[in-house]
């Protein structure tokens, strides 16, 4: 099942319910584009550096040049911790994982009762990213290239991630008496 774009005012309410540490995950993932894997696999060594550094994409080997915004910066550099900035729970040399905060973005999801109509996981982020972007550029393959996307076929699904959404709510019955 893929994931739907969420309007990102009712994202910020469902991130507000998640763990601290989660939730700047996925705020780093909407400022930037990455996939919640590349975000989690930031070492410390990286943010001690400054706010903008390389990343190496985990699912394509790509690398990408990000920028991390001053208060995500400076929550990212008091979360860090001596080997990555989310260290795993059970042994810090290695980082959260992905499922981590899969896990409790759906139970925030739920508790707003979003889960019922869309399917919110950390991809959602990326998607808001996507639809922001084509906003504020207006060009594709400037989204294709923030995305690190090889087709504009796979970025334009991404750019459409809104209306998909929209028409999903729309054809979905009325509930009554929730």
């Amino acid at each position: 099942m893929r994931s739907d774009w969420v309007d990102p005012a009712l994202l910020d309410h469902i991130l507000a319910a998640l763990t601290p540490a989660n939730e700047l995950a996925l705020r780093v993932s909407m400022a930037t584009g990455l996939r919640i894997d590349d975000v989690l696999h930031i070492k410390a060594q990286q943010v001690e550096r400054g706010q903008r550094f390389t990343v190496t994409e985990r699912k394509t080997g790509k690398k990408r040049r990000v920028y991390i915004p001053e208060l995500l910066y400076k929550d990212m550099l008091r979360q860090s911790g001596r080997f990555y900035v989310w260290e795993n729970r059970l042994d810090p040399r290695y980082p959260r994982t992905r499922q981590a905060v899969w896990k409790d973005l759906k139970r925030a999801a739920k508790l707003f009762r979003v889960s019922d109509s869309l399917n919110v996981t950390p991809h959602t982020a990326r998607k808001v990213y996507a639809v922001e972007a084509f906003a504020k550029y207006g060009r594709v393959d400037k989204v294709r290239d923030l995305l690190n996307h090889g087709d504009e076929g796979i970025t334009a699904l991404y750019l459409m991630s809104e209306a998909l959404t929209a028409r999903k709510l729309a054809g979905r019955p009325q509930q009554r008496g929730r």
